[in-house]
């Protein structure tokens, strides 16, 4: 049979009149078209019960892929530069035991106001007191101030600072008054000072 007479056939077919129970009677050209059909729509089902989840599978298996990709990586450059992190971190630790050996401890701090005096007697500067304040405590250490008087000419004061200064232990100056003192002859320098100490654990105060 000649495809034209096949077309001819389904321009003359009553579609209305189609049976399903009759496909068998139908037009080879039409039973094709149907089957075509059909085996679209299998396909096409398959696809979304069968492809479709395994193809969502497969994008986030590519996700997670990445993103050990990634990880991967940082941690890689990470391990490149360990290194110069631990070479960093033994450096600053030196630097910390440094700092650390200029603040002295609570038994150390009447031998420091001995050495502030033994500078003041050195310039020959009278001393009216230097006493100590009661320690403030902060988070990891222990401020301890102490007053300061003496009496003398500027330049013995100023070289008395400069030498309080330079001590191995830090020592801070606050609240300067430089005023003639009674005799007019002298200047008196009264001031508060700082030093500070680390809290250890054998003083019962945790760092």
């Amino acid at each position: 049979m000649s495809l034209r007479g096949e077309w001819r056939r389904l321009r003359e077919l009553d579609w209305r009149e189609l049976d399903l129970k009759e496909s068998g009677g139908w037009p080879w050209s039409l039973q094709l078209i149907c089957c075509l059909l059909v085996l679209g729509l299998t396909l096409a089902g398959m696809h979304w019960y069968l492809a479709g989840p395994q193809a969502e599978a497969l994008t986030k298996a590519e996700a997670e892929e990445q993103q050990l990709l990634r990880d991967y990586r940082l941690r890689a450059a990470q391990a490149a530069r360990l290194p110069a992190v631990r070479e960093q971190m033994a450096a600053l630790d030196a630097r910390m035991e440094t700092l650390l050996a200029m603040l002295p401890s609570g038994a150390e701090i009447p031998s420091l106001l001995d050495s502030i005096s033994e500078i003041a007697l050195d310039h020959q500067l009278a001393i009216d007191f230097i006493r100590l304040r009661s320690p403030e405590p902060r988070e990891f250490y222990t401020e301890r101030p102490f007053d300061i008087q003496v009496q003398g000419d500027y330049h013995r004061i100023a070289a008395f600072l400069a030498d309080i200064a330079a001590l191995p232990r830090i020592v801070t100056q606050h609240d300067f008054i430089l005023a003639p003192a009674e005799d007019g002859e002298a200047l008196t320098l009264s001031m508060l000072a700082r030093t500070y100490s680390y809290r250890t654990p054998d003083e019962g105060e945790a760092p």
